[in-house]
């Protein structure tokens, strides 16, 4: 239980609890509460079991499978968690490297960031149970390592999903960006409530049924840090944003990548890699190693 946290020692495996026990598979029985004034540097965002309001870690809690909470059985599509809201700025996200994995405003040298670009058109939030290995260089990322946070989403629904909340989304591809030297997967979803989602099952029916969006989502990331001062960001795959087939396959390498953080495998592997990636992996892996059980995540339907 977070409320009694036990640390798990660099490279000692996890203890496996009983199915869900640690788990949480939906939305169903969480609240969003926050601590802190807003517009500080203090300000977390969390996740609470509204049966106990102890706060759970939307990284390591959440599965990556969505579950119905009617049936308690997986089902096709995955959990989003959003980060920031459609339509706002501020650049939250889910601070990997504390005890908790609250969200928070990033920061910079003191001074809360937002997107300078202005509004986001889209909610913007992650994959639980994923984690881009910076000591993995995947085929078709122009030779750059993963950037060291779970996988990014794109939620294309025409809801504005809270900061903190937690959505079945369908998986429809995913555009290859390099951001800085590193790969920076940009997954595109859509809520499986969204009135669109029956109509959208791959990433050519987003181009045929809502033309520009992909397009206006590849511009959005190539541009915007030119307003800080920085070039513009490049993307693999000759800018192709790549079909759900292959998206999933991403998710799959990100999802066991994430398992190897949190057993203690990938700290076992770190001897072969440099000083700089290995200190990355430690970060993380001292933050919030509670009992977990991945069983759920190896139940879901085939992709």
């Amino acid at each position: 239980m977070l409320g009694e946290e036990t640390l798990v020692p660099i490279g000692q495996p996890l203890r496996t609890s009983s199915a869900g026990a640690m788990s949480h598979g939906s939305n169903n029985n969480l609240e969003i509460l926050s601590h802190g004034d807003e517009n500080t540097l203090d300000y977390r965002i969390k996740a609470a079991d509204k049966t106990g309001s102890k706060p759970i870690s939307l990284w390591h809690d959440v599965t990556l499978v969505h579950i119905d909470p009617a049936t308690d059985r997986p089902t096709p599509y995955l959990n989003f968690v959003c980060e920031i809201p459609k339509f706002s700025r501020k650049k939250y996200e889910i601070a990997t490297d504390e005890v908790g994995n609250f969200i928070k405003q990033d920061e910079k040298k003191g001074v809360l960031r937002e997107f300078k670009k202005g509004d986001i058109f889209f909610n913007y939030g992650c994959l639980p149970r994923t984690w881009e290995d910076p000591t993995f260089v995947h085929p078709d990322a122009e030779g750059c390592r993963g950037d060291n946070d779970p996988v990014d989403v794109c939620e294309i629904g025409s809801r504005i999903v809270k900061t903190g909340e937690i959505r079945p989304v369908k998986i429809l591809g995913i555009l290859c960006m390099i951001d800085e030297g590193e790969a920076d997967w940009k997954v595109v979803a859509i809520d499986a409530e969204d009135k669109w989602a029956p109509f959208l099952n791959d990433i050519d029916d987003v181009a045929k049924q809502l033309p520009g969006t992909l397009d206006a989502i590849r511009e959005w990331f190539r541009t915007y840090k030119i307003p800080d001062g920085k070039p513009p960001n490049v993307f693999g795959l000759d800018e192709k944003f790549m079909d759900k087939h292959y998206a999933l396959e991403i998710i799959k390498e990100c999802n066991h990548a994430w398992k190897d953080l949190i057993t203690g495998e990938k700290e076992r592997q770190l001897e072969q890699c440099d000083v700089e990636v290995r200190g990355l992996v430690r970060k993380l892996s001292k933050s919030n190693l509670v009992d977990l059980s991945a069983v759920e995540d190896d139940e879901h339907p085939t992709f």
